[in-house]
């Protein structure tokens, strides 16, 4: 009897075959006293961990296959710094000489604090970041407990041509899992923007995440199906299944072939609209996946984690630099570098002095809130985007919005950098195009009253849904209240684009709404003219708007904006895509 599981969809395609169930060793960390004369072997023992904790991401990351993006090493690079950073390589060292307990429990002790300081991030893909320091202290635990060999590393024997089932993976397991020939993987913890699933996306590897307590329910050599579209599991499915599974496989192998005929055209519709399409990025490296796919233009540059993962703040060079990564890979394409969307929540700095933490992060201290109340972080970023601005079409664009008030600061700020640049004959362009996120429900409503002050808007329907229904989207417990299709949200979409363009301003949608494919026909329906998605949902998102026909699709679409009934949305929707 088949038995389905539901997960969340990591990356999309289909995989079937046996599973492999990886079991990592289970590291129960005890604290013992580690008398004085041997502390400091303790202190070397646990150095030697981390020395060959290092060794091992080196040498997967030196196995990554060279024709694959310079981004899928970035993810091991990323653990790479975890272990060079002083919250993982000093902190403990002082616990284990301050408390004389052992490397393991200083190691867990450290471990629970940073972590706690990652739950309390309102973003998504930050908070996510806990992942990878559970998952670097995790290879560095079974180090100091003797397992030297990870069980990924077990070799293509176990791996080929199966399905692996696991708690967790970490970016370099999924890595050397890729290399040794597996079909696909589910795992009962992660989500959708943890660091492996984001590698899943762009190694192409069908993946579930949260699939919670999935190893209860799936024994080693169970036939199995992933269904990443669909966000399910289906264990020992029947042959009608099976064949029917099979058939959807061998017809999106067909669509992924045909879409890269997509790569050179023109983005227009049926009836001839053009439409600007865009791509998001988190790193300069990731202008490799832009470039395979075409893209010719950054409608979202994130900046984040240009102050992540270390102690002091990037300076004014480190910025520009990045940012001229991203303007030569263009070649004069136009570039939207998002400010600092961080909180005072997530620590940038891990020496300054403890800060309450906010009780609601969401709501709290973040983003531009965050840099207007601490220039000094905020003006060297200000500085070097301005700069880069002399060399390609760079746009600003500034998150959580929410009054006037903030508006007229930046702009004051903004000021103040031009005239300090224009002071010392640094050359920058004075009009720059300046834009600011729709992503509160209050700038939403007052799109028409903000429009005289800027030039562009971009809607980011990650924060805007989580506002409108009152809801934390990371919070298990409320995450099923998160819908895209909510009649709340349509609406504050809709009023958003049209006060914009009746105000003659660009506006665009960043989100993730806009890279989900089933949602393309009806923004389009809604009025939406410009898109920036992943570059793994680029091609798709090309394809649809090039074989969609305006005609008809505002009167739907205004349909779904007048109904509160979810059954009657879907139909809507299913209709409009049909």
């Amino acid at each position: 009897m088949s038995l389905t599981l539901h997960g969340i969809g990591a990356s999309k395609g289909i995989a079937i075959g046996k599973v492999h169930v990886l079991n990592h060793e289970d590291v129960e960390i005890t604290e013992y006293c580690v008398p004085k004369q041997h502390l400091d072997d303790e202190v070397t023992r646990f150095r030697n961990a981390l020395a060959i904790a290092q060794e091992q991401l080196r040498r997967v990351r030196d196995k990554t296959p060279k024709n694959k993006s310079v981004d899928i090493a970035a993810f091991i690079e990323v653990h790479l710094m975890m272990l060079d950073d002083s919250m993982l390589t000093i902190a403990p060292i002082e616990l284990i000489r301050t408390h004389q307990c052992n490397a393991e429990w200083a190691l867990k002790t450290q471990c629970s604090s940073i972590v706690q300081v990652f739950e309390q991030m309102d973003d998504p893909y930050l908070s996510a970041r806990k992942n990878d320091i559970e998952q670097v202290v995790a290879r560095v635990q079974r180090i100091l407990r003797g397992f030297i060999q990870s069980p990924a590393e077990m070799g293509e024997e176990y791996f080929n041509h199966a399905i692996v089932l696991a708690e967790d993976l970490s970016p370099a397991d999924t890595v050397l899992m890729q290399h040794y020939g597996i079909l696909g993987f589910a795992t009962e913890y992660g989500g959708a923007t943890s660091h492996t699933a984001i590698l899943a996306r762009s190694l192409g590897i069908p993946a579930i995440v949260g699939l919670r307590r999935a190893r209860s329910y799936i024994r080693p050599d169970d036939i199995i199906i992933i269904d990443g579209s669909q966000h399910v599991v289906i264990v020992e499915p029947n042959e009608p299944i099976l064949n029917y599974y099979r058939q959807r496989q061998r017809d999106e192998k067909r669509q992924r072939a045909a879409l890269g005929k997509f790569r050179t055209a023109p983005v227009v519709t049926r009836d001839g609209t053009p439409i600007t399409l865009q791509v998001n990025i988190e790193f300069p490296e990731d202008m490799d996946a832009v470039k395979r796919v075409g893209g010719e233009g950054i409608g979202l540059y994130r900046t984040e984690f240009l102050f992540m993962n270390r102690d002091p703040p990037p300076t004014e060079e480190e910025h520009l630099d990045a940012y001229l990564q991203v303007l030569r890979a263009l070649k004069g394409g136009p570039v939207t570098i998002r400010t600092l969307d961080l909180g005072a929540d997530k620590q940038i700095d891990s020496k300054r002095p403890e800060k309450p933490v906010a009780s609601n992060p969401a709501l709290g201290l973040r983003a531009i809130r965050l840099c207007l109340k601490e220039p000094k972080l905020f003006k060297p970023q200000l500085r070097a985007i301005l700069r880069a601005s002399a060399h390609g079409q760079v746009r600003l664009l500034i998150p959580m919005v929410s009054g006037l008030q903030e508006l007229v600061q930046v702009r004051k700020m903004v000021a103040e950098v031009q005239t300090e640049l224009n002071q010392k004959a640094i050359p920058f362009n004075p009009q720059m195009p300046f834009g600011i996120m729709v992503e509160v429900p209050a700038m939403a409503i007052c799109v028409d009253l903000f429009a005289p002050y800027v030039d562009f808007f971009s809607i980011g329907t990650n924060d805007l849904i989580q506002y409108t229904l009152a809801l934390d989207r990371i919070d298990n417990t409320v995450n099923y209240l998160y819908d895209p299709l909510h009649p709340a949200v349509l609406r504050l979409i809709k009023i958003s684009i049209e006060a914009a363009n009746h105000a003659n301003k660009s506006i665009s949608m960043c989100g993730e709404m806009a890279s989900d494919s089933r949602y393309i026909r009806l923004l389009l329906g809604l009025g939406l003219r410009s898109f920036s998605v992943h570059p793994e949902a680029f091609l798709e998102a090309k394809k649809i708007i090039n074989n969609t026909d305006l005609t008809g699709l505002a009167p739907l679409a205004t349909q779904v904006v007048k109904t509160c009934s979810p059954g009657e949305i879907s139909r809507l929707v299913e209709t409009i895509n049909a």
